[in-house]
């Protein structure tokens, strides 16, 4: 298995494609259209690949459809956290998929909001939406031979296990960063069950911990939180922090999972600054938390998300 790839944190997402050639691959990105999702989008595309990109507003991903080659980009019409929507996406999809990167997301909502099946709505959007429109296009995967499951996720992850007796926070008391953290969780399992269940289909799966990226995904974080962060002055400009990352870099792990040759036959992992990372030591930096890689939990989770999509 792969472990040391020749690839740093500031490695950008063109530069881990070069000299890969994904004619013919055809890919999905949940999110694309802007942020971390349409750089992933442009640095496959680039490559030779033909990106769905599945956005709520297909409108609004006109602009990068224009700018990449005739034909590279097509785009559709997929809410998350609608699963009619997202059974329709699937439905309309025909042929083999070689890659699908859930990519979209939404983080730190203030107060608690549910969808019409009372999943709470980052728990909803950030991991049932992917894994019913994963489930879903799971025999285009297969029937595409070598196929990928990237699943985006987040550092955010190690301070939130996965509470499965009050994961709606119907009874504990809502917290946005502890939901976020949840969800975040919870596309790592998705990622752990999907690379045990579907190994034998030639899927692979991996998560990956894009980094700290400016981009829409903070649209819900007030100014004063910006400012407790120490990611804002008193004026409202951002502050730069030593570990924040450009577009570029953020997309670079997805990319690499997506489309390297690299790591064809890795799966089961968490990926973050484009390595694999090793499970999270208590007064270290980074890594993926154990409760985030841990088969039982998994498992229990893949059994959750079955019985919400009956």
């Amino acid at each position: 298995m792969t472990t040391s790839l020749p690839f740093t944190a500031r490695t950008t997402a063109t530069r881990v494609l070069d000299g890969v050639d994904l004619v013919g691959r055809r890919i999905v990105v949940t999110g694309g259209a802007s942020g971390i999702g349409a750089e992933t989008v442009r640095a496959l595309a680039r490559a030779g690949a033909e990106v769905t990109v599945a956005v709520r507003d297909p409108a609004g991903a006109a602009a990068l459809v224009a700018e990449l080659p005739t034909g590279a980009v097509r785009v559709a019409a997929l809410d998350l956290a609608d699963l009619d929507s997202v059974a329709a996406f699937a439905r309309a999809w025909s042929g083999p998929l070689d890659v699908f990167v859930a990519n979209a997301g939404v983080m730190a909502i203030p107060e608690r909001r549910v969808t019409a099946l009372g999943w709470e709505l980052q728990l909803a959007t950030n991991y049932l939406g992917h894994f019913a429109l994963a489930s879903a296009l799971h025999g285009h995967l297969r029937a595409a031979g070598r196929s990928r499951l990237v699943v985006v996720s987040s550092g955010a992850h190690r301070d939130a296990p996965f509470d499965f007796a009050d994961p709606q926070f119907e009874r504990r008391p809502y917290d946005r960063w502890s939901a976020y953290g949840q969800s975040k969780t919870a596309d790592v399992l998705l990622a752990v069950g999907a690379s045990r269940r579907w190994a034998e289909d030639g899927v692979t799966a991996n998560a990956v911990n894009p980094g700290w990226v400016m981009t829409g995904l903070q649209r819900h974080v007030d100014d004063a939180t910006m400012k407790a962060m120490g990611a804002m002055d008193e004026h409202g400009a951002i502050i730069e922090q030593p570990y924040s990352r450009t577009l570029a870099e953020g997309a670079a792990a997805s990319v690499l999972l997506a489309g390297s040759p690299l790591v064809r036959d890795l799966t089961g992992q968490y990926v973050e600054g484009n390595q694999v990372a090793p499970v999270a030591v208590e007064g270290h930096p980074g890594g993926v938390a154990a409760h985030a890689v841990d088969p039982e939990a998994a498992e229990r989770l893949w059994a959750l998300g079955s019985r919400a999509l009956g």
